[in-house]
């Protein structure tokens, strides 16, 4: 089920009142119950693939407290690994690997038609999988003691918000909170309402709306000249970030209302200065993941820059993978990977240079260039990641700096391959303007009391706006939600969350 869906709507107020009503001791099957009917929307059947690996990976993790002996406790990571990953491998990458031995023997001996198994890839197993591990791989390493109660480590799987696209929670931080949620008060639920309109406002007043002048371009990119090109890939960056972090937040919101707190898996990543700063704030509990559980494990930045260089490449490369079983997605990787070892590269000889110019790297006029540099750079990227085949992202990017031109006549046509008036144009500069608010309004503080924890949301300071205020801009957000997602209906625009397909 969608968030963005009348099902959901009507689901989660039921859960959320029956939660409040349960007694303590009962509400984590209840929960429990609630978060395998969700999974079980999309088909009945993905119940048994989640309970495979959540079994997997319990079993996993007692054997793992019971035993001290290094060889079995490899052994026993290792099938783990193994089984978990095979899962995952086997129905979001099988036929696209088989598709590439075909491709690459094509080139040496004519074959036949390549045959596929046309599996249809579980929503959320790229998640789930990879939270899984990360229970997995902590008991291994003694950071976190195996969760004996099977109930309660299913539900830590399964647990419905984040259940679908993250964020990709620690044990340690989700477990705890599952056993023993916080008695749920006031300002829990007003920063949950705050959070989950924030999430709905991105999804279907930014993101949904946006994807209508991106799609336009991509129905015909041959089409485009490069001024429609760059706009489409600018657009779809921000499109992109609304739809997953609009997720994000109604998964937060959700949980908070609940006693639950989610980890912020977004810091305003479309303020970074570059491309390292970029991945400090996007994706933030992936970006993690791979930190812990690849980087650092391959060497990290331990072992002199040349292996950290090779590192970076590796980390990004199935990173891109993880996104999806197509090789667009490697080359975004490995364009972010580029950029990254320049600005590792040319960190300390450019502050030099800036020193003998003394010029401060941290005035206003040097951030907000770096800022559109940054930008910059990313649309050739965001062209990457929108195309559906290394084709299509050539003939992106070929367009893009290969049809430039000037004069009105040059910026009508791009607005019209952008199916856009002077009108959407206006509604586009506001819906990036509204992107500043929106996180003020959503991570701002409830009565003294922080939003959700990061080390990289800016302090929003405490909201003293009166009880009258702020009952009138959640009736503004939800009237503004609520019309947004009827047009786009009406229109046969509206979508599921983009991040459901990885």
């Amino acid at each position: 089920m969608n968030f963005n869906s009348l099902h959901f709507l009507i689901f989660f107020p039921v859960v959320l009142i029956v939660f409040r009503l349960l007694p303590k001791k009962v509400k984590w099957i209840w929960l429990l119950g609630a978060s395998w009917y969700f999974y079980m929307s999309w088909d009945p059947w993905l119940i048994f693939l989640i309970l495979g690996t959540t079994v997997t990976a319990y079993i996993a993790g007692m054997l793992l407290e019971k035993t001290e002996k290094t060889a079995v406790r490899r052994l026993l990571l290792i099938v783990t690994l193994v089984v978990c990953l095979g899962i995952l491998v086997f129905f979001k990458y099988f036929d696209f690997l088989l598709e590439s031995v075909y491709a690459i023997i094509n080139l040496f001996t004519p074959l036949s038609t390549c045959p596929s198994l046309d599996l249809i890839l579980p929503v959320g197993i790229s998640f789930y999988t990879f939270q899984t591990l990360s229970y997995v791989i902590d008991v291994y390493r003694g950071k976190f003691g195996a969760e004996k109660h099977f109930g309660y480590f299913a539900l830590f799987v399964s647990f419905f918000p984040q259940l679908v696209a993250g964020p990709i929670e620690r044990p340690g931080d989700l477990i705890p909170q599952l056993r023993a949620p916080r008695k749920m008060n006031a300002d829990d639920m007003e920063a949950g309402l705050r959070i989950m309109l924030s999430g709905f406002f991105r999804k279907c007043v930014i993101a949904d709306s946006l994807a209508v002048f991106v799609d336009s371009v991509f129905a015909d990119v041959s089409a485009a000249n490069s001024l429609a090109i760059a706009v489409a890939g600018f657009l779809f960056l921000i499109q992109i970030y609304c739809d997953f972090a609009g997720y994000s937040e109604i998964a937060m919101g959700a949980a908070r209302m609940m006693g639950i707190d989610l980890t912020v898996n977004f810091a305003q990543p479309l303020l970074a200065v570059g491309f390292r700063d970029f991945f400090r704030r996007w994706h933030i509990t992936l970006t993690r993941w791979f930190m812990d559980y690849l980087y650092i494990p391959l060497g990290g930045n331990r072992k002199g820059k040349v292996r950290r260089i090779i590192n970076t490449f590796i980390v990004f490369a199935v990173c891109g993978l993880w996104h999806g079983a197509n090789w667009t997605y490697v080359m975004w990787g490995l364009y972010a990977a580029l950029f990254i070892t320049l600005e590792l590269v040319l960190e300390k000889p450019l502050c030099r240079l800036a020193e003998r110019m003394h010029i401060d790297a941290k005035s206003v006029p040097v951030v907000f260039l770096r800022r559109f540099v940054f930008l910059l750079l990313s649309i050739p990227n965001a062209l990457i990641f929108r195309s559906v085949s290394p084709a299509e992202a050539f003939e992106c990017l070929a367009g893009l700096f290969g049809n430039i031109g000037f004069g009105t006549a040059y910026l009508s046509q791009a607005m019209a391959t952008l199916s856009m008036t002077m009108s959407d144009l206006l509604q586009v500069v506001l819906s990036i303007i509204c992107l500043y608010f929106l996180g003020k309004f959503a991570f701002s503080r409830v009565n003294g009391k922080p939003g959700l924890h990061s080390a990289l949301i800016e302090n929003c300071g405490t909201d003293k706006t009166n009880i009258y205020a702020r009952i009138s801009s959640y009736w503004f957000g939800t009237v503004a939600v609520a019309l947004g997602w009827l047009v786009l209906i009406a229109s046969s625009d509206s979508s599921a969350f983009a991040y459901f397909q990885f």
